[in-house]
């Protein structure tokens, strides 16, 4: 494994998909790797983490031997991201059940608000780079 943060998502959300996307166009360095909750990778990482109640609306992150979920994970995104998004780790200050319980009402709602695919997106070449644990 190299040493990239890799972003565990739901493949088959049209919001989740839209968001590695907003991640990528806002790392040019290539410091995220992605993988679908639906891999292979993204089991064994979630079970050698030992996140807790992991589902398909479950974000995760793996940053330098850490583990991060839900809102966590969101704002650690950010924080490392180009322009003004690194602005949303003030949110940090809300108390995690709180964020988490937005993250969530969110997370359940996301295929009626946005819809589904009915496989995991196919990484583009210009960025299939950026997909681990994944055939393409």
């Amino acid at each position: 494994m190299d040493n990239r943060y890799i972003v565990i998502f739901d493949g088959v959300c049209n919001f989740c998909n839209g968001a590695v996307n907003f991640i990528i166009n806002r790392d040019p360095e290539g410091t995220f790797a992605f993988t679908p909750m639906q891999s292979e990778l993204a089991q064994e990482l979630t079970q050698r983490f030992n996140v807790p109640d992991v589902g398909m609306d479950t974000l995760v992150l793996i940053k330098a031997g850490k583990c991060y979920v839900l809102s966590d994970a969101a704002l650690e995104i950010a924080k490392d991201l180009k322009g003004p998004w690194r602005l949303c780790y003030v949110f940090k200050v809300v108390p995690r059940p709180i964020r988490d319980a937005a993250y969530k009402l969110f997370a359940r709602n996301r295929y009626r608000l946005f819809g589904k695919r009915e496989a995991c997106m196919v990484p583009t070449v210009e960025v299939k780079s950026r997909f681990v644990g994944i055939d393409t």
